[in-house]
């Protein structure tokens, strides 16, 4: 599938680290490094603003790399970024570690799958069909 981009930044496009991976690396588009204090957020910008065709979205996730060796990941997750979307892609990081984080330009924040979508046609009823499960959930099932 072909995307439209346009990328203001000094970074590489967004691309897909290995040849079986979804998501394409986003990297930090900053002037200044940025600092993260413990449990401090920040709007990253990425310097890139894309077109997608209607009928998809990119959905920005976390990169568990990131999480797991740095407690940093991302808000509002997945995030989804419309196809009548033009502005810039911002990441929304957050620092969920005891120690500061420091993201400098280029660093690889978020990761970002482009996936198609369906539109809902609603059909309002007065009952839904009944299932065996019913309305069962959060955890209904054990703990195991």
């Amino acid at each position: 599938m072909k995307i439209k981009i346009v990328n203001i930044s000094s970074n590489p496009l967004p691309a897909y680290e290995t040849s079986h991976s979804a998501g394409l690396d986003l990297r930090a588009f900053l002037d200044t490094p940025v600092t993260l204090k413990s449990l401090e957020r920040a709007l990253v910008p990425t310097g890139l603003f894309i077109e997608l065709p209607e009928g998809y979205e990119a959905q920005v996730r976390p990169r568990s790399g990131l999480a797991v060796k740095s407690g940093v990941t991302v808000l509002n997750t997945p995030g989804t970024i419309d196809a009548d979307y033009r502005g810039e892609i911002k990441i929304i990081l957050i620092n969920l570690s005891a120690d500061e984080f420091v993201i400098q330009n280029g660093d690889r924040i978020a990761q970002m799958i482009i996936a198609s979508h369906e539109k809902a046609d609603w059909t309002e009823v007065a009952e839904l069909e009944q299932t065996e499960r019913g309305s069962g959930g959060f955890g209904h099932t054990g703990t195991i």
